[in-house]
């Protein structure tokens, strides 16, 4: 038997609690054969809110767990002991697939794995800006200018933004932190 990833509904805002509560319970009542791993997917956002930086963890997918476990046998029928350990946790709503969970696909996994290992330690600014919209320049050479953005570059954190210098419209590239809605 080869253990497989599902996906596990839990109370929003209660994913960590429910994390923590599984993994203290795997040692208590002896599931390690069951269980390996418990996971939320996160990545750090950055944003700016009256003027200061600040970063955060956002959740992938909020009110939703990934758990690497063997809850089905090699006949593909549930096993009882992993089942009721997983439903008879406080704060868990259910699998995904009901009374018949489903594991996820081997290249969904792969995929996961690879966005959270990528996302790791990188800051990801959060993007409140779209083309097109008026911005107003609030530090730098280019302070108190108003501006239309061109271009977003969500990789680098910045943005290109069309200002009038001199009466002409000239692309001016900066960070987001450096703007705001004009």
């Amino acid at each position: 038997m080869q253990s497989q990833w599902f996906v596990i509904h839990t109370f929003s805002g209660h994913e960590q609690k429910v994390k923590e509560s599984i993994e203290k319970r795997i040692k208590t009542e002896e599931m390690e054969e069951f269980i390996q791993q418990v996971l939320i997917p996160t990545e750090k956002v950055a944003e700016v809110k009256k003027g200061k930086r600040t970063t955060t963890v956002r959740k992938f997918f909020p009110g939703y767990l990934l758990v690497n476990m063997l809850l089905l046998d090699d006949k593909g029928q549930l096993m009882d002991k992993p089942w009721y350990f997983i439903r008879d946790t406080p704060g868990i709503i259910g699998f995904i697939g009901g009374e018949r969970p489903v594991p996820l696909r081997k290249d969904e996994v792969d995929s996961l794995l690879a966005q959270i290992q990528e996302r790791g330690d990188k800051v990801k600014p959060k993007v409140n800006y779209e083309v097109g919209e008026s911005v107003k320049i609030t530090e730098g050479p280019f302070l108190n200018c108003s501006g239309v953005i061109e271009e977003i570059d969500p990789d680098r954190g910045k943005l290109k933004v069309s200002v009038q210098i001199f009466g002409r419209n000239t692309p001016v590239e900066v960070e987001y932190s450096q703007v705001e809605r004009g």
